[in-house]
């Protein structure tokens, strides 16, 4: 189900990007003559931070830390267009020293609204929450947005989909033959043989979905560079799992939320996207270039 609507908002998002605007719009636009790449997958990604942002205020309360929904989802949506709507145009350091610039006043906003009653008890652990959104909601999820910014569509649903393929793989596989754990005391399903299931089933999907947007990915193997994309990525992605895991055990909670029947909340399913973004973004750029 997830990834018909998956495939769907991506095809949508190829839509909308073709789509010419009207005249009157481009000067708002910077002369574009159609919609920003990702215009669609933004809508997106600001409801999902939004929705991420509950939940990890939920986690910060669970721990005794004062986690306000209001700030956490400020700080994630200021994360997520600070690290993907700066214009290139502003050059390297500028656009670095605005995107620190946001992360300073994510900071120092919190400070204030927590001491707003005048006691200085836990402000700065429900601070640092905020700034945990701004990187964990925001800046990740922002690199999502950053590759779609770069790439065709469909290079973005390779990355995603051969991420997930590690999670099905290892799921599978672990529940076969899974008899080794990886790490008993944060994740008791998890397996040694679930986690090589996963990455082998990732590295399938990595170099078949490779060689199938070859036209939109220019590298010199297609298949060897897919797989070895799958490995790092489905590694990458039980590396992000274990995060949320760590954050979830921390909290006594076993799912994020309930938002998502069958699959638990919104951050149980970003966990491993979240933190192969960065990694897919600085792979594609070294190994793919840019569109």
């Amino acid at each position: 189900m997830l990834i018909a609507v998956l495939v769907s908002l991506m095809w949508l998002d190829a839509v909308v990007d073709r789509v010419r605007v009207p005249e009157s719009w481009r000067g708002a636009m910077a002369g574009r003559e159609t919609p920003p790449p990702g215009t669609v997958l933004f809508v997106v990604a600001v409801t999902l931070a939004l929705l991420a942002a509950r939940e990890l205020a939920s986690m910060l309360k669970a721990n005794g830390i004062e986690g306000s929904r209001r700030v956490m989802s400020v700080s994630a949506i200021l994360g997520l267009c600070a690290s993907c709507l700066i214009p290139s145009e502003f050059g390297g350091v500028t656009g670095s020293m605005i995107a620190h610039s946001v992360a300073v006043a994510v900071f120092m906003g919190a400070l204030l609204f927590y001491s707003r009653r005048s006691t200085f008890e836990g402000v700065l652990a429900a601070s640092a929450g905020a700034l945990l959104a701004y990187v964990y909601l925001g800046v990740m999820l922002g690199f999502v947005l950053a590759i779609r910014r770069e790439h065709a569509v469909w290079v973005l649903l390779w990355v995603l989909v051969t991420t997930k393929a590690c999670d099905i793989g290892a799921f599978f596989t672990g529940t076969a033959i899974g008899r080794h754990k990886l790490i008993p005391w944060l994740s008791k399903g998890k397996t040694w043989e679930g986690l090589a299931g996963g990455v082998a089933l990732s590295m399938i999907v990595g170099a078949a979905g490779a060689a199938l947007i070859r036209a939109h990915l220019p590298v010199a193997d297609p298949w060897i560079a897919g797989a070895f994309a799958g490995a790092l990525f489905g590694m990458v992605g039980q590396v992000g799992d274990l995060i949320e895991s760590l954050l979830k055990r921390d909290s006594d909670l076993k799912d994020a939320s309930s938002a998502l029947p069958g699959f638990g909340g919104v951050l149980d399913v970003l966990d491993s996207p979240l933190l192969v973004a960065p990694v897919a973004f600085w792979w594609l750029r070294w190994f793919a270039g840019g569109e």
